[in-house]
């Protein structure tokens, strides 16, 4: 298994709050929630059982039917699995638990008996028909299972991440040899993604095809679950229309853009759900960052991004039956001679989303003219502002971001500016190259 993060959250977990809570692994599809609750298990417990409510048999099912009989419930479980349970030494695995909502309602119960602890995992978790007949138990706590990000994916590749911290830290140009390197490393990490099954393949050195073919085969699969909440197809299209939305540079996501028909209550109802599935990252924009982020955000204006950067790459290329090796060696290269900012621009989403963060933006009207300003993302650090600007290539034109600064002159601390270049400064601006995002998003 890949080290993950989320195991030192699950450590914390089992060491402060099982005896109280069961741990619900969040997340969308093929992120590595099972393979993580199950490895954290083989590590930290004598014992362990798995239900898997995606592929469960009639005489499992049967067992669940009589959740009051606690006792029972365990003889049974243990009986079926030939596996031996041991008071406060073993862990109950539930997974894919939003296909069996009475025994998530039976959590509560489970967890009070205080014999074993329980984690649970989910996706499309949070989908009303999923849980509309049922008490959600207050004694279960959230994790949040996102696709590996840059670090982890380093990690994996032996590459020596802790050199980035370095570079950060030292805050001078590295030159362009060094820098040209770093960037076609991250290139590989926008062209692979962070689902794990997508990692695996490039670890093992498969064609960037192949590749592509796995990263298709999940897009398929999250249509897949999006067609058995929606059998008309319109979260399909929300989904599919993002990157050409971004392309476009919409300042807004426009459900009519990809519906192709007005805009009704059903469609914000699907775009809710799209939301709930975790395969999107909404970013709202905010009305007047002057006085708050979270309190003036406008949720009827929002971007939308795909959560692993990955799959974009993918779904920008989507026209193509067969994506050409040659196509990835001209984006690893930067030689795609395309304007891909909105490629660079959702992979700055996913890391800010991936550090637990809720993205915002800012769009205001220039002074005598039709046209905006627009600022790609807002973060807040020690209650000042820090506007961040994303570009593919040249970094000359920043005029949106002086001018913020000029208006909010006294919220701002840091403005930064990432792109492919080497680290610079012009007057208070830092420009940084987008492999450091990581670390300095973590860090504010």
């Amino acid at each position: 298994m890949f080290k993950r993060k989320v195991m030192d959250e699950l450590i914390k977990w089992k060491q402060n709050y099982s005896g109280r809570y069961a741990v619900l692994l969040e997340g969308a599809r093929r992120v590595g929630k099972s393979t993580i609750a199950e490895n954290f298990a083989k590590q930290n417990y004598e014992s362990y059982i798995i239900i898997d409510f995606s592929n469960i048999s009639k005489d499992m099912l049967d067992v669940f039917n009589d959740l009051a009989h606690l006792d029972m419930l365990f003889l049974r479980l243990q009986v079926l699995t030939s596996v031996k349970l041991i008071e406060h030494k073993s862990v109950i695995i539930f997974d894919e638990i939003q296909l069996a909502p009475k025994v998530r309602q039976a959590i509560k119960h489970l967890v009070k008996d205080g014999r074993y602890d329980y984690i649970e995992t989910g996706s499309l978790i949070s989908i009303k028909k999923n849980v509309q007949n049922i008490v959600i138990p207050s004694e279960e706590m959230k994790i949040n299972v996102y696709p590996m990000d840059y670090e982890e994916f380093c990690w994996v590749c032996n590459k020596k991440y802790s050199l980035l911290y370095e570079i950060n830290t030292n805050n001078k140009s590295i030159g362009q040899t060094t820098n040209r390197e770093l960037m076609k490393n991250f290139r590989i990490y926008m062209a692979v993604g962070g689902m794990p099954q997508a990692v695996e393949a490039y670890v093992n050195k498969k064609s960037f095809q192949e590749i592509d073919t796995i990263k298709k085969e999940i897009i398929e699969l999250y249509k897949d679950d999006f067609r058995k909440i929606d059998p008309s197809g319109r979260i399909s299209m929300f989904y599919n229309s993002i990157p050409s939305q971004l392309a476009l540079k919409k300042n807004r996501f426009v459900i009519r853009f990809a519906s192709k028909k007005r805009t009704t209550s059903k469609d914000e109802e699907l775009l809710a759900d799209l939301l709930d599935s975790k395969t999107v990252i909404p970013c709202y924009n905010v009305t007047d960052p002057s006085v708050s982020l979270t309190h003036t955000k406008d949720i009827s204006n929002y971007k939308l991004y795909l959560s692993d950067i990955g799959l974009f790459t993918t779904m920008i290329f989507a026209d193509k039956e067969l994506v050409n090796e040659n196509i990835y060696n001209k984006l690893l290269s930067d030689k795609l001679g395309a304007n891909l900012g909105y490629l660079y621009e959702n992979a700055v989403a996913q890391i800010i989303k991936s550090n637990h963060r809720e993205l915002f933006f800012h769009t205001w009207k220039k002074e005598g003219s039709t046209h905006t300003y627009e600022i790609d993302f807002l973060l807040i650090d020690n209650n000042k502002i820090v506007p961040l600007e994303v570009k593919s290539s040249s970094t000359n034109n920043h005029k949106s971001i002086n001018e913020f600064c000029k208006k909010y002159s006294a919220k701002v601390s840091r403005r930064i500016l990432f792109s492919q270049n080497d680290i610079s400064n012009k007057n208070m601006l830092e420009l940084k190259p987008i492999y450091l995002a990581p670390i300095i998003i973590n860090q504010l």
